[in-house]
């Protein structure tokens, strides 16, 4: 089996994804591929009705970072016990016990006593109902907006958002070349890429703005039972 080889430090050209050109065509301009990000996450933070988003790689990576501002070491969160299983194991991986409860749910349930929550299967407009605490949304190849993969910390506390996106991003700041960067946290590797923004700009064109929920306890199986989470 033969492959080409790339000389170094060049891509082919039919490689590069087309994402970035393609938004242009509706209309968003950009000088830094990185202002297609933030063009994504005001985009989102309209439709949903909050102030702020804070794009990640996927929504348990969301709710983890939310759980991580919290601080919190060893209390309590309390979740469904029909949710998908991602979720208690963010719990439990930021410093935190896991409870179940029995309780229906459609599109969002907060984890308690945090004001946290997700709402991983809701895409509607007005769809935020956190206040000042932060709900997380999902991009997922099955979900209305679907990237593939991706997530968003939606939220009105500006106080959090510059730590959210320093800590997506190895603790560095976005808008700083690394060389001449100080950091700040130790952060992890949790952000969004510009194609994926933009795939999601195009998808939202295309998305209706109200929507039925697409999961919520009638879909997700029993946690509660399994041994992990004894």
């Amino acid at each position: 089996m033969s492959y080409k080889i790339w000389p170094i430090g060049k891509i082919p050209k039919e490689s590069q994804r087309p994402e970035l050109d393609q938004v242009r065509e509706y209309g968003y301009d950009w000088k830094d591929p990185w202002d297609v990000v933030k063009m994504f996450e005001q985009e989102v933070a309209d439709f949903a009705g909050c102030k702020y988003g804070v794009a990640v790689d996927n929504c348990t990576d969301g709710l983890f970072l939310c759980l991580k501002y919290h601080q919190g070491r060893n209390v309590t969160v309390t979740i469904p016990k029909k949710t998908y299983i991602s979720v208690p194991q963010a719990i439990i991986h930021s410093g935190h016990k896991v409870e179940f409860e029995d309780i229906e749910w459609s599109g969002v349930y907060q984890l308690k006593p945090y004001p946290i929550y997700d709402g991983a299967t809701r895409w509607t407009e007005g769809m935020y109902e956190a206040d000042d605490g932060f709900q997380v949304v999902s991009f997922q190849l099955k979900k209305r907006v679907p990237i593939g993969k991706g997530g968003m910390i939606l939220t009105n506390n500006k106080e959090s958002v510059e730590w959210f996106k320093m800590m997506r991003y190895e603790g560095r700041h976005n808008d700083i070349p690394y060389t001449e960067d100080e950091f700040g946290l130790i952060g992890y590797n949790m952000y969004m890429t510009p194609e994926d923004a933009a795939r999601g700009l195009i998808l939202m064109k295309h998305t209706p703005r109200v929507n039925e929920d697409s999961g919520g306890s009638f879909d997700n199986r029993d946690l509660s039972k399994q041994m992990i989470f004894k």
